[in-house]
């Protein structure tokens, strides 16, 4: 079962308070994300992967997949 919500963050604590459904696991895995809030910080996280060798890469790659695909 995946549990995906979005928390407020007080005093640097994250307080998350599991649905019934997680009743009786021994064992989660928690990953913390930070949320982009605006849409300029969207935009300006975008720029910098233009700039990014490993994204360039990623897309140079996927192009690479398709190319065959995009003949047909």
């Amino acid at each position: 079962m995946t549990l995906k919500q979005v928390y407020t963050v007080e005093n640097n604590r994250v307080v998350i308070t599991l649905p019934d459904s997680f009743k009786g696991k021994d064992k989660l895995i928690v990953t913390v994300e930070d949320l982009v809030e605006t849409k300029l910080e969207k935009i300006s996280l975008l720029a910098q992967a233009a700039n990014d060798p490993l994204f360039i890469a990623d897309i140079m790659e996927v192009s690479e997949d398709f190319k065959i695909a995009d003949t047909e």
